[in-house]
């Protein structure tokens, strides 16, 4: 298995974080249309973002196990934070879509 750049990690995560952001929003404008079907594609769509995001931060901390270290710089930790947000702000939304189904 190739190394990961750290530039390749830092534009990974912030990349399919922000793309995950971008759809767990969409998802909740249209929960908000009640229109459930694409609600649940954009919710699949930010999952799927986010499990990408994960899965570079994971290569990343495999190769630091290995003893592969790399730099850590300052935008490396505004990647951490880009996706640190985008876990919580969907979550949060996963949880406004499911009360606004509730009270309709």
């Amino acid at each position: 298995m190739p190394l990961i750049q750290p530039d390749q990690i830092v534009m990974g995560l912030i990349l399919n974080a922000g793309d995950a952001k971008q759809h767990i929003y969409l998802a909740l404008e249209h929960a908000k249309a009640n229109n459930d079907e694409a609600c649940e594609e954009e919710i699949q769509l930010a999952e799927k973002s986010l499990n990408e995001a994960h899965n570079v931060q994971t290569a990343w901390l495999t190769q630091e196990a290995n003893g592969n270290n790399s730099e850590i710089s300052a935008l490396f930790i505004h990647a951490q934070d880009h996706l640190m947000t985008s876990i919580t702000e969907m979550n949060l939304i996963k949880e406004i879509i499911e009360l606004r189904r509730e009270f309709r």
